[in-house]
């Protein structure tokens, strides 16, 4: 049975390991929205609408979200190791083919292959956390793997915009497919065999694993939150730079891809929101963090670019804080199949960024940013209000949280 061979061995992964789902967290989300401060730039360059350009971004969460499910069902069949490795290899080298796109169409056409790709590494990643460390243990690694996907996240956008303003966006994906290379062989080297997994045999058992988690009625309220989760941030991060790009703030691609520094934030955040959702209650961490970030997007209403870039960080830290909670609880609510439960969960978290990166788009030409911002702003406190009447409710027992002392382990 693939990745069972040390399965009597409860001690959890060393350092490496957890080092490795840095990385892993990194790699997959890299590339993923790399594309966002290049939207004016592509706006220009291309000669096409603004809703035409954000298809570089939707086009990506739309693939998310049609593979992940699958790719949770391999995974439950293959292993956690033999699906995330292959696909950071795989994500490499279609960023690099990315620098080929010799027009609008085919650059969509690769960011749709890589949104394909990206559930293989980031939808196993939290399956292989959830089953190979402890309770308490398992808050600190998703704190840690969440970083790596915040980390991951600014830099790609970082450097897009920083590569874009001194040469050209083609050379923005040569430098990410070769930063995906250079970490794929560190985390081939670091992460471990899965331990505790146990393969799901056959289409069909894996099939009436995922119809038992849609009528799970705990997933449901993980899975509706995750939609709005990423509705908000997609929408924001989107949109947000057509804003800072016109009068009177009038910022270009480099400064465009700094503004996402506020990102770093959210690398300081979450290692804090791991320790404390082993001593909060689920349901009161995600109620608080959503109407932050609802208060954080109205901020940016205002014609100042420091509150705009106040505003844009309590909106990305509300998520990061979001994204703690919900990953940690998908394990305890699923049960067994837990990469598939994964899956759906990245289905409804990315059909949410699909909606974020399109619906805002109609919004923008009736009323500019302010009619983007106050309506993304109403989705996200309309969640907090399910999760305060709802989820609360729904929320599986995690058992004790006298998880104090959470330390990487040695």
């Amino acid at each position: 049975m693939a990745d069972t061979d040390a399965a009597e061995n409860t001690q959890a992964p060393g350092g490496r390991a957890v080092s490795a789902m840095f990385f892993t967290g990194f790699c997959a989300f890299l590339g993923l929205y790399a594309t966002q401060p290049l939207l004016p730039l592509f706006h220009q360059a291309f000669n096409a609408s603004k809703l035409a350009v954000s298809l570089t971004v939707s086009a990506a969460t739309l693939a998310v979200a049609l593979a992940a499910p699958f790719v949770g069902m391999i995974a439950d069949r293959r292993g956690r190791k033999k699906v995330i490795i292959p696909a950071i290899y795989l994500l490499a080298v279609v960023n690099l083919l990315s620098a080929t796109a010799q027009g609008l169409n085919s650059l969509i056409f690769w960011r749709f292959a890589q949104g394909l790709l990206t559930p293989a590494v980031f939808a196993v990643a939290v399956a292989y956390i959830n089953e190979e460390w402890g309770t308490c243990e398992a808050g600190f690694v998703t704190s840690v793997y969440v970083t790596g996907t915040v980390v991951g996240g600014f830099c790609g956008r970082f450097l897009s915009g920083l590569i874009a303003a001194r040469w050209s966006w083609p050379w923005v994906f040569v430098l990410l497919g070769l930063l995906n290379l250079a970490f794929a062989l560190l985390i081939s080297a670091w992460l471990p065999p899965a331990r505790h997994f146990r393969k799901v045999e056959g289409a069909r058992a894996a099939l009436r694993n995922m119809a038992g988690h849609l009528r799970n009625r705990a997933l449901l309220g993980i899975y509706a939150v995750g939609f709005t989760i990423l509705f908000g941030l997609v929408g924001t991060f989107t949109y947000v730079t057509f804003y800072l790009a016109e009068p009177p703030f009038s910022l270009g691609p480099a400064l465009l891809g700094g503004i996402f520094a506020v990102y770093l934030v959210g690398a300081v955040i979450t290692p804090l929101a791991g320790r404390w959702s082993n001593r909060v209650a689920g349901w009161k961490m995600l109620a608080a963090a959503l109407f932050a970030s609802a208060c954080g997007i109205l901020l940016t209403l205002a014609h100042s670019l420091p509150l705009v870039v106040a505003g844009i960080t309590l909106c990305s830290s509300g998520v990061f804080v979001c994204q703690i909670v919900t990953n940690r609880s998908i394990g305890p609510a699923a049960g067994r199949a837990k990469a598939s439960a994964v899956g759906l969960y990245v289905t409804f978290y990315y059909c949410g960024g699909f909606a974020g990166s399109v619906i805002p788009g109609f919004l923008w030409e009736l009323g500019g940013w302010p009619a983007c911002a106050v309506f993304i702003a109403a989705v996200l406190l309309l969640s907090s209000l399910f999760v305060l009447r709802v989820w609360r409710g729904l929320e599986p027992a995690r058992g004790s949280h006298a998880c104090d002392a959470l330390e990487v382990v040695n």
